[in-house]
Formats: structure tokens, C-alpha cells, sequence
């Protein structure tokens, strides 16, 4: 049912609640678990909560060590949290975020969804590396939600809205949607173009550049999309040289250069 659809856990603390979230993944019908640098793995106090249903799940799993690498190759990349504002804008619920996984999946493309560790979340700098963020809204008495819980809420209004909705084949390959690893190229050579010109300054780039991102996440960006405006990126990057700018830092370059 979810079968492109990837759970990331980054940092969990405990090996109880990476098997109770491989047993959530089971009763969803996803298949695809990521495990980031957990803190002291056990793996039978793991199995213990995954039962006989998420023991597969688990076995299968993939560890790896660093978050960012891990999402390289998944066109759409959810990160969830409890907080918002400053720099987490734009936040979603899950069940308005279903539909876009479910048009994602349907696509032929892959998707990711990253929980953070139990007692922090994520921090800021890891919400960056997402496309899109989202949370779950609780009483305020209680917003702190298991683990296991979370991944749930979030697998079941994915499989919800999935099945909904009618199977469309995928289309050609130059219409396949841009990876997370080509939208964070895309993001980075904009932010020099824009340095280049003088639109963004070199004090603060990226947080000016969280609209741009969280915009282009919204489009669901096409690779042939991506093509044209990594295009024009080089273009303007072309002209500022000849113009005597910086395309990295901005700015006339000094004279005697």
C-alpha cells in the first residue's frame, strides 16, 4: 500500500520505539525503515515491540550513520515536529500532507517522512534538510506524542487518502519529479546566483532563502523543470563573471584581481 514510502527514524533513543514503529509501519503497509544513529540499538528489546507482524520490517531495515545522505535519492522529504514558527513556517498537518505523498507514490516517486529523537525532535538545522514539515495537533496539555504513536497517525493518513484514490501510471522519464539530492543542488546554486547579483547578502543567505525552498517544495518540481532553472542559474552566474562579480560571495570583485 505504501511501499515507496520510507520511515526515517534519526536519533531514537530507545530500541522499544523503533520496534513498535516497525509494528505501526506493518498494520499501514509500509515496508521501508530507516534507522539514523540510534542511541544504544538492542535489537531483541526491538524485536520484543515489533511482534511477529514488524519482525520482517525490522530485519530489512537500513542504519545508517548521517541524516542527510540518507534522503539523497527520495523526491519528496517530510520532517515532522511539534514547534512552529520562526523558522519552521509553513507546517502541515498530515492528513493535508497526504495527498501530495499519495501523488508522489502514485508518480513513481519515492518518500521520505523523519522523526526526530523522543525528548528533542528535530532541530532546526535538520528541518532544513526537509522539504516540508509537519505535526500533529494535540491538546496542549499534552503535545508529546510516542514515537511509535507518531509514525501511526502519520501511516494512516497516508493509507487513508491512498485509498481514495485511483492508480495513474507513471508518466515518461523527463517527467519524473527533481530528487531531494537535485532540489538541494538547485537550492544552493540559486543562493550563489543570488549573492552573485547582490539580491541576497552574505550575512544570513539561507534563512532569506527558506521562502524560495519551501515554495519550490510546494510545486513538486519536475526534473526538466529543474533542468531549465539550473540553466538559467548558470547563465546569470556567466554574466555576473563577465561583470566582474563574485558568484559566490557577492559583490565587485577587487580591481586587482
Amino acid at each position: 500500500m505504501l511501499d515507496d514510502l520510507a520511515v526515517v527514524l534519526f536519533r531514537p533513543k530507545f530500541s522499544e520505539n523503533i520496534g513498535s514503529a516497525a509494528r505501526a509501519m506493518a498494520n499501514m503497509g509500509a515496508k521501508r525503515l530507516i534507522v539514523v544513529s540510534p542511541l544504544h540499538y538492542d535489537e531483541n528489546r526491538a524485536r520484543a515491540l515489533a511482534t511477529p507482524k514488524g519482525i520482517d520490517i525490522l530485519e530489512q531495515a537500513l542504519f545508517v550513520d548521517e541524516l542527510a545522505p540518507a534522503l539523497t535519492d527520495f523526491q519528496l522529504v517530510f520532517g515532522t515536529t511539534a514547534r512552529t514558527g520562526g523558522w519552521r513556517k509553513g507546517v502541515i498537518t498530515p492528513e493535508v500532507a497526504a495527498p501530495s505523498v499519495v501523488e508522489t507514490l502514485t508518480a513513481g516517486g519515492s518518500v521520505a517522512v523523519v522523526f526526530g529523537p523522543e525528548d528533542q525532535g528535530l532541530t532546526n538545522d535538520e528541518t532544513c534538510i526537509c522539504s516540508q514539515l509537519l505535526t500533529i495537533p494535540t491538546s496542549d496539555e499534552a503535545s508529546s506524542l510516542n514515537l511509535a504513536q507518531a509514525v501511526l497517525v502519520v501511516l494512516y493518513e497516508c493509507a487513508k487518502a491512498r485509498r481514495t484514490r485511483p492508480f495513474r501510471p507513471a508518466g515518461p522519464p523527463s517527467s519524473r519529479l527533481a530528487t531531494h539530492g537535485e532540489r538541494d543542488t538547485l537550492f544552493n546554486t540559486v543562493r550563489d546566483t543570488l549573492l552573485a547579483i547582490d539580491f541576497l547578502h552574505a550575512d544570513n543567505p539561507e534563512y532569506w532563502m527558506l521562502p524560495f525552498r519551501r515554495f519550490v517544495e510546494r510545486v513538486h518540481l519536475k526534473r526538466n523543470e529543474f533542468n531549465l532553472l539550473m540553466g538559467i542559474c548558470r547563465q546569470v552566474q556567466w554574466i555576473a563573471e563577465k561583470a566582474g562579480r563574485n558568484a559566490t560571495t557577492g559583490g565587485k570583485k577587487n580591481q586587482a584581481d
